[in-house]
């Protein structure tokens, strides 16, 4: 009997506790969700995602959508951030990639481009710094870039073997002490060669703004450069009509049309 009572009691107890509010519940589930999303990368690059809008914020969006501006061949560029199916529409072709080949759709004349190197490769310059939180990434210290008496600090980024078309392309991020926003983006080319490169192209990340709350550049630049010392601006790209949603595009959006080409890597 009194072992009854003692439970009656702690029934009672436990029902008069004060519930926690679904927006309590939710902000605590979305503050473990980050630290789970954020524990496998060095401190240095979760504050650089953080200052970007958070690698949470990213991951809800499905997709991106961004145009390249050009005299006589503008670029819309479509990515399905989960599938990496991706798509560019131009008035003389069309590439993509349909999530396990390549594709072309010439529309002027004869396609005389690499659609396996270009598909995705100003996306993934686009979307920094978030790719380099994909899988099969290691990450390093790397000394600091000098630019103008100014030193931003960096991460170095390497690839697993089999990772992408070209594992051994290195990446060098360097952010603002102060913000944490990314400044400059160093990297390597292997894929025509498939061998290690040793010079580092480098890239100034010189406009950013907020997208679904996430935050992305607008403008980027490359510079002249020799080793790690920065010169002259080469060339800049802008970017506009950017969108990121939580909706998915059709498969078929990604599809290689009827009168496409899928892309076959010369022997």
């Amino acid at each position: 009997m009194k072992q009854l009572t003692l439970w009656v009691w702690v029934l009672i107890f436990v029902s008069c506790q004060p519930k926690k509010k679904e927006s309590e519940i939710s902000n605590v589930s979305e503050e473990t969700t980050q630290k789970e999303v954020l524990h496998k990368y060095p401190e240095a690059l979760e504050q650089v995602l953080e200052a970007h809008g958070g690698l949470v914020s990213w991951k809800k969006q499905r997709t991106l959508s961004f145009t390249i501006p050009k005299p006589d061949n503008e670029e819309v560029h479509t990515v399905d951030l989960k599938t990496r199916m991706d798509k560019i529409e131009t008035p003389a072709y069309d590439i993509g990639f349909d999530g396990h080949n390549p594709w072309f759709l010439a529309k002027e004349g004869a396609f005389k481009g690499n659609a396996e190197f270009y598909h995705n490769l100003m996306f993934y310059f686009y979307a920094m710094p978030f790719v380099l939180a994909d899988d099969g990434i290691n990450y390093a210290e790397t000394e600091p870039l000098e630019v103008e008496g100014v030193m931003y600090p960096g991460v170095k980024i390497t690839y697993n073997e089999g990772v992408g078309t070209s594992f051994k392309d290195e990446y060098y991020l360097h952010y603002d002490a102060n913000t944490y926003k990314m400044k400059w983006l160093g990297y390597t080319v292997t894929y025509r060669t498939g061998e290690k490169s040793e010079k580092v192209s480098w890239i100034n990340y010189k406009e950013w703004d907020s997208f679904n709350g996430v935050v992305l550049p607008t403008t980027i630049a490359w510079h002249k450069s020799e080793g790690r010392k920065i010169m002259e601006e080469r060339n800049a790209v802008s970017f506009k009509a950017i969108s990121l949603s939580e909706q998915a595009k059709p498969i078929a959006f990604y599809a290689k049309p009827k009168a496409g080409e899928f892309y076959v890597k010369p022997e």
